[in-house]
């Protein structure tokens, strides 16, 4: 790799992130407040009742399951578009989406991509930003981007998984097993977490995805027939 094109990756200035405010707020329009990931049946099932249940459930999310996946697919997502490479950035994109072991989790990534490309086309354009047709998944919808736009990539991710931990720290709160303190404790002791991620996630290979979160996947197919529900998944 050149030095032209690993300066994006290393660059840190305040102004290069500014458009990470945007796209990971809640006012962007993904709707990412429908979605639980799992959560809403957990909280159901009993194993997530309070502060200390919530940071151990996210924690296995983040480290065994979507977290991990997600910050090796942005990855490869952003290195696809710094390189002009449509062929690699659809493939990257195939393999995110077959990684949903759920309808409701497929909705999640591939409505949440789909909404925020299709916004960030039309308010933050960029020629090199891929305009790629269907379902496109949530993390390589956000590395694209970032990519498009020498947003550093490594900012990015952990911003990304950041984000991923404040929704479902919402989503907690909704369902009212912790409140707003907890919930900011919450989000506080994950962010060791979401460092260490982000630092593996941009190091590894698609060869290194995988996942071992079975009772929340399960999880997400019990959701689909939940009796009352608050999120689409």
């Amino acid at each position: 790799m050149d030095d032209a094109s690993a300066k994006p990756l290393l660059h840190d200035s305040a102004s290069a992130i500014l458009p990470l405010f945007a796209w990971l707020s809640p006012s962007y329009p993904v709707g990412s407040y429908a979605y639980s990931h799992t959560l809403e049946w957990a909280v159901e099932a009993g194993d997530v009742t309070d502060e200390a249940t919530l940071v151990a459930w996210l924690v296995d999310l983040l480290t065994l399951g979507f977290g991990r996946n997600d910050a090796i697919l942005l990855n490869h997502a952003y290195r696809a578009v710094r390189a002009g490479d449509r062929a690699a950035l659809e493939e990257v994109n195939e393999l995110a989406l077959a990684l949903s072991p759920s309808s409701e989790l497929y909705l999640e990534t591939s409505q949440q991509g789909r909404s925020f490309l299709d916004a960030t086309l039309a308010a933050w354009p960029s020629p090199r930003l891929i305009p790629l047709e269907g379902d496109v998944a949530f993390p390589v919808a956000i590395g694209m981007a970032a990519a498009a736009h020498d947003i550093p990539l490594a900012v990015t991710i952990e911003a990304y998984l950041f984000g991923l931990v404040q929704t479902l720290v919402s989503a907690a709160i909704r369902l009212a097993p912790i409140g707003q303190t907890a919930g900011i404790r919450v989000s506080a002791a994950l962010a060791g977490t979401v460092r260490d991620m982000a630092g593996q996630g941009i190091r590894l290979t698609l060869d290194d995805i995988g996942g071992a979160t079975f009772r929340a996947d399960l999880g997400s197919f019990h959701h689909e027939n939940q009796y009352t529900r608050l999120f689409r998944s």
